[in-house]
Protein backbone atom coordinates (compact mmCIF):
# COMPACT_ATOMS: atom_id res chain seq x y z
CA UNK A 1 0.00 0.00 0.00
CA UNK A 2 1.22 3.52 -0.74
CA UNK A 3 1.95 5.83 2.13
CA UNK A 4 -0.74 8.30 3.09
CA UNK A 5 0.19 11.74 1.80
CA UNK A 6 -0.39 14.64 4.17
CA UNK A 7 -2.59 17.34 2.70
CA UNK A 8 -0.60 20.59 2.55
CA UNK A 9 -2.20 23.41 4.52
CA UNK A 10 -4.24 25.73 2.36
CA UNK A 11 -2.81 29.21 1.97
CA UNK A 12 -5.38 31.76 3.10
CA UNK A 13 -6.30 34.96 1.29
CA UNK A 14 -7.48 38.28 2.67
CA UNK A 15 -10.53 39.99 1.19
CA UNK A 16 -8.17 42.29 -0.70
CA UNK A 17 -6.21 39.53 -2.44
CA UNK A 18 -7.75 40.23 -5.85
CA UNK A 19 -6.96 43.95 -5.46
CA UNK A 20 -3.28 43.22 -4.77
CA UNK A 21 -3.03 40.92 -7.77
CA UNK A 22 -4.73 43.44 -10.03
CA UNK A 23 -2.09 45.98 -8.98
CA UNK A 24 0.66 43.53 -9.97
CA UNK A 25 1.94 42.96 -6.44
CA UNK A 26 4.64 40.37 -5.85
CA UNK A 27 2.86 37.82 -3.67
CA UNK A 28 4.48 35.52 -1.11
CA UNK A 29 3.31 32.99 1.46
CA UNK A 30 3.61 34.56 4.91
CA UNK A 31 2.45 32.68 8.00
CA UNK A 32 -0.05 30.73 5.92
CA UNK A 33 -1.34 33.79 4.05
CA UNK A 34 -0.93 34.90 0.42
CA UNK A 35 0.34 38.43 0.98
CA UNK A 36 1.92 41.24 -1.08
CA UNK A 37 5.61 41.73 -0.33
CA UNK A 38 5.94 44.74 -2.66
CA UNK A 39 4.18 46.45 -5.55
CA UNK A 40 5.73 47.09 -8.98
CA UNK A 41 7.95 50.05 -9.79
CA UNK A 42 5.67 50.73 -12.76
CA UNK A 43 3.17 52.28 -10.33
CA UNK A 44 5.86 54.07 -8.34
CA UNK A 45 6.33 51.36 -5.74
CA UNK A 46 9.00 48.87 -4.64
CA UNK A 47 10.25 48.33 -1.10
CA UNK A 48 12.39 51.48 -0.91
CA UNK A 49 9.72 53.72 -2.44
CA UNK A 50 7.06 52.23 -0.17
CA UNK A 51 9.27 52.67 2.89
CA UNK A 52 10.00 56.31 2.06
CA UNK A 53 6.34 57.05 1.32
CA UNK A 54 5.51 56.07 4.90
CA UNK A 55 8.40 58.06 6.36
CA UNK A 56 7.63 61.23 4.39
CA UNK A 57 3.99 60.99 3.31
CA UNK A 58 1.56 58.11 3.57
CA UNK A 59 1.42 54.42 2.68
CA UNK A 60 -1.48 51.95 2.72
CA UNK A 61 -1.16 48.36 4.00
CA UNK A 62 -3.48 45.37 4.05
CA UNK A 63 -2.96 43.86 7.51
CA UNK A 64 -6.07 41.69 7.54
CA UNK A 65 -3.96 38.63 8.32
CA UNK A 66 -3.65 39.86 11.90
CA UNK A 67 -5.83 38.17 14.52
CA UNK A 68 -8.49 39.63 16.79
CA UNK A 69 -9.73 38.28 20.13
CA UNK A 70 -12.50 39.93 22.13
CA UNK A 71 -12.96 39.44 25.87
CA UNK A 72 -16.11 40.94 27.35
CA UNK A 73 -18.18 40.68 30.51
CA UNK A 74 -17.73 41.39 34.22
CA UNK A 75 -14.54 39.31 34.47
CA UNK A 76 -12.91 40.62 31.29
CA UNK A 77 -10.43 42.93 33.02
CA UNK A 78 -9.34 40.20 35.45
CA UNK A 79 -8.84 37.86 32.49
CA UNK A 80 -6.75 40.37 30.55
CA UNK A 81 -4.68 41.13 33.65
CA UNK A 82 -4.03 37.42 34.18
CA UNK A 83 -2.81 36.67 30.67
CA UNK A 84 -0.90 39.87 29.80
CA UNK A 85 2.16 41.58 31.28
CA UNK A 86 1.11 45.23 31.02
CA UNK A 87 -1.45 46.79 33.37
CA UNK A 88 -4.80 46.97 31.60
CA UNK A 89 -6.41 48.54 34.67
CA UNK A 90 -4.69 51.78 33.65
CA UNK A 91 -6.61 51.93 30.37
CA UNK A 92 -9.45 54.39 29.97
CA UNK A 93 -12.29 53.42 27.65
CA UNK A 94 -10.96 54.15 24.18
CA UNK A 95 -7.30 53.63 25.06
CA UNK A 96 -4.85 50.94 23.88
CA UNK A 97 -1.52 49.60 25.11
CA UNK A 98 1.33 47.41 23.92
CA UNK A 99 1.61 44.21 25.94
CA UNK A 100 2.51 40.54 25.66
CA UNK A 101 1.19 37.10 26.53
CA UNK A 102 3.79 35.12 28.47
CA UNK A 103 4.44 31.48 29.27
CA UNK A 104 4.92 30.54 32.94
CA UNK A 105 8.71 30.67 32.35
CA UNK A 106 8.47 34.38 31.43
CA UNK A 107 9.05 33.90 27.69
CA UNK A 108 6.74 35.03 24.91
CA UNK A 109 3.57 33.45 23.61
CA UNK A 110 3.17 36.61 21.50
CA UNK A 111 3.14 40.37 21.75
CA UNK A 112 -0.27 42.04 21.46
CA UNK A 113 -2.10 45.35 21.40
CA UNK A 114 -4.83 45.53 24.07
CA UNK A 115 -7.69 47.93 23.29
CA UNK A 116 -10.29 48.85 25.89
CA UNK A 117 -13.45 49.35 23.83
CA UNK A 118 -15.94 49.61 26.68
CA UNK A 119 -16.32 49.31 30.43
CA UNK A 120 -15.97 45.50 30.29
CA UNK A 121 -14.92 45.08 26.67
CA UNK A 122 -11.35 44.38 25.47
CA UNK A 123 -9.95 43.64 22.00
CA UNK A 124 -6.59 41.89 21.67
CA UNK A 125 -4.88 42.23 18.29
CA UNK A 126 -2.42 39.39 17.75
CA UNK A 127 0.09 38.35 15.09
CA UNK A 128 -0.75 36.31 12.02
CA UNK A 129 2.03 33.79 12.54
CA UNK A 130 0.82 32.87 16.02
CA UNK A 131 -2.94 33.10 15.50
CA UNK A 132 -4.08 29.59 16.43
CA UNK A 133 -1.57 29.26 19.27
CA UNK A 134 -2.71 32.59 20.71
CA UNK A 135 -6.40 31.76 20.42
CA UNK A 136 -5.88 28.50 22.25
CA UNK A 137 -3.69 30.12 24.91
CA UNK A 138 -6.13 32.92 25.65
CA UNK A 139 -9.15 30.62 25.67
CA UNK A 140 -7.51 27.99 27.88
CA UNK A 141 -6.22 30.55 30.38
CA UNK A 142 -9.38 32.63 30.78
CA UNK A 143 -11.91 29.85 31.43
CA UNK A 144 -12.00 30.64 35.16
CA UNK A 145 -13.15 34.22 34.59
CA UNK A 146 -16.68 35.47 33.97
CA UNK A 147 -16.10 36.71 30.47
CA UNK A 148 -17.01 35.87 26.91
CA UNK A 149 -14.27 34.78 24.50
CA UNK A 150 -14.79 35.63 20.81
CA UNK A 151 -12.57 34.90 17.84
CA UNK A 152 -13.25 37.86 15.53
CA UNK A 153 -10.30 37.60 13.15
CA UNK A 154 -12.34 36.73 10.08
CA UNK A 155 -14.89 39.47 10.78
CA UNK A 156 -12.61 42.32 9.74
CA UNK A 157 -10.56 43.62 6.89
CA UNK A 158 -7.85 45.65 8.63
CA UNK A 159 -6.26 48.46 6.65
CA UNK A 160 -3.30 50.45 7.97
CA UNK A 161 -2.88 54.06 6.82
CA UNK A 162 0.59 55.06 7.95
CA UNK A 163 2.79 58.13 7.76
CA UNK A 164 2.86 61.83 8.68
CA UNK A 165 0.07 62.59 6.18
CA UNK A 166 -2.15 59.68 7.28
CA UNK A 167 -4.33 61.94 9.40
CA UNK A 168 -4.93 64.30 6.46
CA UNK A 169 -5.88 61.42 4.17
CA UNK A 170 -8.20 59.58 6.55
CA UNK A 171 -9.91 62.79 7.72
CA UNK A 172 -11.26 63.20 4.18
CA UNK A 173 -13.10 59.88 4.56
CA UNK A 174 -14.48 59.98 8.09
CA UNK A 175 -16.70 62.12 10.32
CA UNK A 176 -14.55 61.30 13.37
CA UNK A 177 -12.34 64.13 14.63
CA UNK A 178 -8.98 62.45 14.18
CA UNK A 179 -7.04 65.28 15.79
CA UNK A 180 -8.86 64.39 19.01
CA UNK A 181 -7.60 60.80 18.83
CA UNK A 182 -4.24 60.52 20.56
CA UNK A 183 -1.56 57.97 19.71
CA UNK A 184 -2.64 54.56 21.06
CA UNK A 185 -6.26 55.65 21.44
CA UNK A 186 -9.26 54.50 19.43
CA UNK A 187 -12.50 56.03 18.20
CA UNK A 188 -15.56 55.00 16.24
CA UNK A 189 -16.99 56.84 13.29
CA UNK A 190 -18.30 56.63 9.76
CA UNK A 191 -15.56 55.70 7.29
CA UNK A 192 -16.30 55.55 3.55
CA UNK A 193 -20.03 55.52 4.32
CA UNK A 194 -19.66 52.62 6.76
CA UNK A 195 -20.96 53.41 10.24
CA UNK A 196 -19.47 52.58 13.62
CA UNK A 197 -16.05 51.66 12.23
CA UNK A 198 -13.24 51.15 14.74
CA UNK A 199 -10.40 53.60 14.08
CA UNK A 200 -7.20 52.99 16.06
CA UNK A 201 -4.25 55.38 16.04
CA UNK A 202 -1.76 52.53 16.08
CA UNK A 203 0.62 50.83 13.66
CA UNK A 204 3.79 48.84 13.12
CA UNK A 205 5.91 51.38 11.24
CA UNK A 206 7.31 53.72 13.95
CA UNK A 207 5.22 56.45 12.32
CA UNK A 208 1.95 58.17 13.06
CA UNK A 209 -1.01 56.48 11.46
CA UNK A 210 -4.27 54.62 11.81
CA UNK A 211 -5.64 51.12 11.49
CA UNK A 212 -9.29 50.77 10.51
CA UNK A 213 -11.47 47.69 10.94
CA UNK A 214 -14.14 47.28 8.25
CA UNK A 215 -16.44 44.37 7.26
CA UNK A 216 -14.44 41.61 5.61
CA UNK A 217 -16.50 40.94 2.47
CA UNK A 218 -14.56 41.39 -0.76
CA UNK A 219 -16.83 43.99 -2.37
CA UNK A 220 -16.81 46.33 0.64
CA UNK A 221 -13.09 45.82 1.25
CA UNK A 222 -12.18 46.61 -2.36
CA UNK A 223 -14.42 49.69 -2.41
CA UNK A 224 -12.89 51.12 0.77
CA UNK A 225 -9.33 50.36 -0.37
CA UNK A 226 -9.95 52.11 -3.69
CA UNK A 227 -11.56 55.12 -2.00
CA UNK A 228 -8.57 55.43 0.34
CA UNK A 229 -6.15 55.28 -2.58
CA UNK A 230 -8.17 57.86 -4.54
CA UNK A 231 -8.34 60.22 -1.55
CA UNK A 232 -4.60 59.77 -1.03
CA UNK A 233 -3.48 60.84 -4.49
CA UNK A 234 -2.93 64.43 -3.39
CA UNK A 235 -0.65 63.17 -0.60
CA UNK A 236 1.32 60.76 -2.79
CA UNK A 237 -0.19 57.66 -1.13
CA UNK A 238 0.95 54.30 -2.50
CA UNK A 239 0.16 50.69 -1.56
CA UNK A 240 2.78 49.04 0.65
CA UNK A 241 3.66 45.40 1.22
CA UNK A 242 5.35 43.24 3.83
CA UNK A 243 8.83 44.19 2.65
CA UNK A 244 8.44 47.84 3.62
CA UNK A 245 6.51 46.87 6.73
CA UNK A 246 9.57 44.90 7.85
CA UNK A 247 12.17 47.59 7.13
CA UNK A 248 9.98 50.23 8.80
CA UNK A 249 9.50 48.21 11.98
CA UNK A 250 13.23 47.36 12.04
CA UNK A 251 14.20 51.03 11.95
CA UNK A 252 11.82 51.56 14.87
CA UNK A 253 13.12 48.51 16.78
CA UNK A 254 9.64 47.00 16.87
CA UNK A 255 9.94 43.29 17.71
CA UNK A 256 8.83 40.46 15.45
CA UNK A 257 7.82 37.11 16.92
CA UNK A 258 10.31 34.38 16.07
CA UNK A 259 13.06 36.97 15.75
CA UNK A 260 13.41 39.44 18.65
CA UNK A 261 10.88 37.62 20.85
CA UNK A 262 10.06 33.92 21.13
CA UNK A 263 9.31 31.12 23.57
CA UNK A 264 13.02 31.00 24.47
CA UNK A 265 13.54 34.73 25.12
CA UNK A 266 12.32 36.47 28.26
CA UNK A 267 11.14 40.02 28.81
CA UNK A 268 14.39 41.32 30.33
CA UNK A 269 16.52 39.95 27.49
CA UNK A 270 14.24 41.53 24.89
CA UNK A 271 14.47 44.92 26.61
CA UNK A 272 10.69 45.20 26.95
CA UNK A 273 10.64 45.65 30.72
CA UNK A 274 9.01 49.10 30.46
CA UNK A 275 5.84 47.34 29.31
CA UNK A 276 5.98 44.68 32.02
CA UNK A 277 4.25 45.87 35.18
CA UNK A 278 5.70 43.73 37.94
CA UNK A 279 3.70 45.68 40.52
CA UNK A 280 0.59 43.83 39.37
CA UNK A 281 -0.30 41.23 41.99
CA UNK A 282 -0.43 38.32 39.56
CA UNK A 283 -0.02 37.42 35.89
CA UNK A 284 1.26 34.39 34.02
CA UNK A 285 5.07 34.46 33.97
CA UNK A 286 5.50 36.93 36.81
CA UNK A 287 7.14 34.49 39.24
CA UNK A 288 9.68 33.34 36.67
CA UNK A 289 10.46 36.94 35.74
CA UNK A 290 11.13 37.78 39.38
CA UNK A 291 13.73 35.02 39.49
CA UNK A 292 15.20 35.99 36.12
CA UNK A 293 15.52 39.61 37.20
CA UNK A 294 17.51 38.57 40.26
CA UNK A 295 19.87 36.46 38.12
CA UNK A 296 22.44 37.75 35.66
CA UNK A 297 21.13 38.43 32.15
CA UNK A 298 23.27 36.48 29.69
CA UNK A 299 22.17 38.21 26.48
CA UNK A 300 20.76 41.59 25.49
CA UNK A 301 19.10 42.88 22.34
CA UNK A 302 21.14 45.63 20.68
CA UNK A 303 21.19 47.65 17.51
CA UNK A 304 24.04 47.19 15.05
CA UNK A 305 25.22 49.45 12.27
CA UNK A 306 27.54 47.88 9.72
CA UNK A 307 30.81 49.78 9.40
CA UNK A 308 32.19 47.47 6.73
CA UNK A 309 30.62 46.29 3.50
CA UNK A 310 27.91 43.69 4.00
CA UNK A 311 24.32 43.17 5.12
CA UNK A 312 23.69 41.37 8.40
CA UNK A 313 20.80 39.01 7.72
CA UNK A 314 18.55 37.14 10.14
CA UNK A 315 20.39 34.26 11.81
CA UNK A 316 23.93 35.37 10.98
CA UNK A 317 26.54 34.84 13.72
CA UNK A 318 27.91 37.77 15.72
CA UNK A 319 31.63 37.43 16.56
CA UNK A 320 34.09 39.13 18.88
CA UNK A 321 37.46 40.53 17.77
CA UNK A 322 39.03 37.08 18.04
CA UNK A 323 36.41 35.51 15.78
CA UNK A 324 34.58 33.70 18.57
CA UNK A 325 30.81 33.40 18.22
CA UNK A 326 29.11 35.53 20.88
CA UNK A 327 25.60 36.06 19.56
CA UNK A 328 23.29 36.16 16.56
CA UNK A 329 21.38 38.56 14.36
CA UNK A 330 17.61 38.52 14.82
CA UNK A 331 16.71 40.94 12.00
CA UNK A 332 18.85 42.79 9.49
CA UNK A 333 18.54 44.69 6.23
CA UNK A 334 19.39 47.94 4.51
CA UNK A 335 17.64 50.89 6.18
CA UNK A 336 16.14 52.96 3.34
CA UNK A 337 15.68 56.11 5.43
CA UNK A 338 19.29 56.16 6.64
CA UNK A 339 20.90 54.53 3.59
CA UNK A 340 22.85 52.27 5.94
CA UNK A 341 22.86 48.56 6.74
CA UNK A 342 21.43 47.90 10.21
CA UNK A 343 20.48 44.94 12.35
CA UNK A 344 19.16 43.83 15.72
CA UNK A 345 21.17 41.16 17.52
CA UNK A 346 21.52 39.34 20.82
CA UNK A 347 24.97 39.67 22.39
CA UNK A 348 26.42 39.28 25.92
CA UNK A 349 26.06 42.33 28.21
CA UNK A 350 29.75 43.19 27.96
CA UNK A 351 29.36 43.68 24.18
CA UNK A 352 26.02 45.49 24.51
CA UNK A 353 27.50 48.87 25.42
CA UNK A 354 26.91 51.55 22.79
CA UNK A 355 30.07 52.00 20.77
CA UNK A 356 31.24 48.39 21.18
CA UNK A 357 32.78 46.85 18.06
CA UNK A 358 31.75 43.39 16.90
CA UNK A 359 31.82 41.42 13.67
CA UNK A 360 29.09 39.68 11.70
CA UNK A 361 29.83 36.51 9.76
CA UNK A 362 28.53 36.98 6.22
CA UNK A 363 28.94 34.03 3.86
CA UNK A 364 32.09 32.84 5.62
CA UNK A 365 33.66 36.30 5.91
CA UNK A 366 33.54 38.69 8.86
CA UNK A 367 32.40 42.29 8.49
CA UNK A 368 32.77 44.96 11.15
CA UNK A 369 29.79 46.46 12.98
CA UNK A 370 29.25 48.70 15.98
CA UNK A 371 26.58 48.84 18.65
CA UNK A 372 24.44 51.95 18.27
CA UNK A 373 21.53 53.47 20.23
CA UNK A 374 18.03 52.21 19.46
CA UNK A 375 15.50 52.73 18.12
CA UNK A 376 17.37 53.65 14.97
CA UNK A 377 14.47 55.89 13.94
CA UNK A 378 12.35 58.17 16.10
CA UNK A 379 9.35 59.97 14.71
CA UNK A 380 9.96 63.74 14.65
CA UNK A 381 8.00 65.62 17.27
CA UNK A 382 5.34 67.98 16.01
CA UNK A 383 6.26 71.62 16.39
Amino acid sequence: MSAVQATPPQVRKTSLNAVHRALGAKMVEFSGWDMPVEYPSSIGCGIVAEHMAVRTGVGIFDVSHMGDIRLSGPGALDAVQHISMNDASRLAVGQAQYSALLYPQGTFVDDVIVHRLGEDDYLLVINAGTREKDFNWVRDNTRQFKCRFEHLSDDFTQIAIQGPKAVNLLQKLTDADLNAVKFYWVARGTVCQLREILIARTGYTAEDGFEIYIPSDEVTSARVWNEIMAAGKEFGAIPCGLGARNTLRLEGKLPLYGHEISDTINVWEAGLDRFCKMEKTEFIGREALEKARAADVTKMLVGLEMVERGIARDGYKVLDDDGREIGYVTSGSPAPFFKKNIALAYVPPRQAVVGSRVKVEIRGQSAGARVVPTPFYKRPKKV
